[in-house]
């Protein structure tokens, strides 16, 4: 999922550079999403492996 974020965030980079506005702040606003998703599914694994007793790597 951190890949997909990374993605939409290059094309939105891209899309930027040659003027693309609308396209530009759709990708940005879908990388956006799709990193707080990500930091949300990390932080709840690691509070279930800190739970389950097992220390975190």
């Amino acid at each position: 999922m951190l890949g997909w974020a990374i993605t939409f965030l290059v094309i939105a980079l891209i899309a930027g550079a040659f003027g693309f506005g609308g396209i530009a702040s759709a990708s940005a606003g879908i990388a956006q999403i799709l990193f707080v998703i990500f930091l949300a599914l990390f932080v709840i694994a690691m509070v279930l492996r800190v739970l389950k007793g097992r220390p975190p790597m």
